[in-house]
């Protein structure tokens, strides 16, 4: 049975980091470079990460799949990092960053690790100007805020729609600084598919060149993962095609916690889904519920026509007439489940009639068409790029989609798996989100997480450890890792069956969005688990790879994600069907007020779920960690 402890440390709240950094083990400066640390992952979470501990004396090893750092998948995000830096004098504060994380979160998350999140968002607005990112600035040169979901400040710095990508070339440029002075050896084009354990300990991975074929090992005293999240178990997500949960998913099946699977979050503003033939989605950022209002026909019969052409008397703002409070900038899990209630009652809008609003109209008038433009001219262009029609003349029509996963690897105050010696950073963790992440909270946490929480407490481990005693690689853990990834690369070459990776995948999403996304019950979570194992039997019956291990393979590589997916996708339905309650984006339609939101059962599921890896067939263990509120009153989550 796995052992989860948090490891919080005592004591106030706003002194926990304090208190932990004045106590925490240190390695001596000299003794640095006799410690190798392994990274996989270089987006946010994971350069940063290897740039920081580079920096510190660290030998680091860092692993992508990608070609370059810079195509990682944080480059996608749009609209801005969150820092509670009060620039707009608005009453934002550090706790009122930490107690908003909370209630998004629908009190599902861990308390010191959300204010630990919120004391550091100031220091990384100051790192990333010093790096030279782009941040938006007012007329006098100081830098700017906007308003995100779930917030009554604005605490949200941008840089245009396009925050996640000059972040990303800000931590890339720490990460080349550190290739250059060689602290940090890249390892690009290369794909972990096993974790090694020595001695119950992580101390190393195994990796396939994407390019060559070539199987290596590679040894290490300790290993940070930071791959992101696994919302492609959907299929249709608005991640990148690349994006995977096999890093992790390897790491489950060698003894690491999966915690919250069914924490899954569903974005409201998504372009929507046009036809069979797509193979991901587009998200509008959340920035747009700046200045757009989102409205339905009050009229079913409305709906087919032009919506210019609807008068406003005949327009309902469900989002305003709902949470007067927070109106159009109510929380994404809140948003996403009004717009599905809407189309539901037969108002939806679009050609699928699963579609709302999104009007810039008043904004054009109030501010003018420049002004909108300077805001979200490019977001704007893609949106014409993607449907041909200008949301400058049109509302945009959007509908909720995945998004982003909140459950992930189980870790403790110090990033640290179950696992000693693996640690998991970003959105490859379950810690900081609860049940709902709110907008511009996933920048701020990978960068947290890299450059201010991971150099302190990888160092409280490694001091555990004897300079210069990382395993060799040659040790028989790596031999039988070794050995597992060649027999499943192996099998899936010698199937020789009849349908592609991407049919088997496609099926799987629709299972997965039809009886585990936005609304679940328990019949259709029962019968989820009863069709995914089936599916995943016909998979390695009749899945057909084609070409060879020795070079370039893209089939190859997508058949053994989506044989984690066909996985992970029955866990999480365990998961969802376990927890008998809703709370944040797991919404079990059987649990909930008369006014259609969330109903929390905070005496029996006030706990993390931690699932525990049984072997091949068996039942996983679920594990809990109790959360206990201190400081912050659990109370009915509510925006109106």
């Amino acid at each position: 049975m796995a052992t989860l402890n948090s490891n919080v440390p005592p004591g106030p709240l706003a002194d926990k980091w304090s208190t932990y950094k004045a106590n925490m083990k240190l390695v001596n400066p000299a003794n640095k470079r006799k410690y190798k640390v392994i990274v996989v992952g270089a987006g946010l979470a994971g350069g940063s990460a290897a740039a920081t501990m580079a920096e510190l004396g660290y030998k680091v090893d860092c692993f992508v799949f990608h070609d370059s750092p810079r195509r990682a998948h944080s480059i996608a995000a749009q609209g801005g990092i969150n820092a509670a830096k009060n620039y707009q004098n608005d009453g934002d504060s550090v706790y009122r960053l930490f107690y908003d994380t909370i209630k998004g979160g629908d009190y599902r998350s861990r308390e010191a690790n959300v204010h630990r999140l919120a004391e550091v968002s100031t220091n990384i607005i100051d790192q990333c100007v010093a790096q030279g990112v782009p941040f938006a600035r007012e007329y006098g040169g100081l830098l700017d805020n906007r308003s995100f979901g779930g917030a009554q400040v604005s605490r949200t710095f941008y840089a245009r729609g396009q925050t996640g990508q000059q972040l990303l070339l800000g931590a890339y440029s720490a990460l080349s600084k550190m290739i250059g002075t060689g602290g940090v050896t890249m390892h690009n084009n290369s794909e972990m598919l096993d974790l090694v354990l020595v001695d119950g300990q992580a101390k190393g991975i195994v990796v396939r060149n994407l390019i060559t074929g070539e199987i290596t090992r590679h040894a290490a005293d300790a290993v940070v993962l930071a791959t992101g999240g696994y919302g492609n178990v959907f299929n249709l997500s608005t991640y990148a095609r690349g994006s995977n949960a096999t890093a992790a998913w390897r790491a489950y099946k060698k003894g690491a916690c999966f915690a919250n699977p069914c924490f899954t979050q569903i974005h409201p503003t998504c372009i929507p889904v046009s036809g069979d033939y797509q193979s991901k989605l587009t998200l509008m950022s959340e920035s747009l519920r700046n200045d757009g209002r989102i409205w339905v026909p009050k009229k079913a019969e409305d709906c087919g026509k032009n919506p210019n052409d609807i008068p406003e008397e005949d327009r309902d703002y469900y989002l305003e007439r709902i949470y007067p409070s927070f109106g159009n900038l109510a929380p994404r899990d809140v948003s996403s489940r009004a717009a599905k209630r809407m189309c539901d009652e037969g108002r939806g809008v679009g050609p699928t009639k699963l579609g709302v609003y999104l009007d810039f109209s008043d904004a054009i008038n109030r501010l003018g068409a420049d002004t909108v433009r300077a805001r979200y001219g490019n977001l704007f262009d893609i949106y014409k790029e993607i449907t041909d029609e200008s949301a400058y003349e049109t509302p945009m029509r959007i509908f909720p989609a995945v998004h982003y996963t909140m459950g992930g690897l189980w870790v403790d105050y110090n990033l640290m798996s179950n696992i000693p010696g693996l640690f998991v950073l970003g959105e490859a963790n379950f810690s900081d989100h609860g049940a709902n992440r709110l907008g511009a909270s996933a920048l701020m946490q990978g960068l947290a997480d890299g450059y201010f929480v991971i150099p302190y407490t990888i160092g409280n481990y490694l001091a555990t450890q004897k300079p210069g005693s990382a395993p060799k690689g040659d040790e028989q853990p790596f031999h039988d890792a070794v050995k597992s990834v060649d027999d499943m690369t192996k099998r899936l070459l010698n199937t020789k069956g009849k349908e592609t990776v991407n049919h088997f995948h496609k099926r799987l999403g629709k299972v997965m969005w039809d009886h585990c996304g936005m609304a679940r019950t328990k019949e259709g979570l029962e019968k989820a688990i009863e069709i995914i194992p089936g599916l995943r039997e016909e998979f390695w019956a009749n899945v057909n790879v084609p070409g060879s291990d020795d070079s370039l393979n893209q089939s190859l590589e997508k058949a053994g994600r989506v044989a984690d997916f066909l996985e992970l996708g029955e866990l999480m339905c365990r998961d969802a069907l376990t927890r008998e309650e809703s709370c944040g984006g797991h919404f079990r339609e059987e649990y909930q007020y008369p006014d259609g939101e969330c109903l929390r059962n905070d005496d029996d599921f006030s706990h993390v779920a931690a699932w525990e890896y049984q072997g091949e067939g068996n039942v996983p263990k679920r594990n809990t960690e109790a959360l206990d509120y201190e400081f912050v009153k659990m109370s009915v989550r509510s925006y109106k």
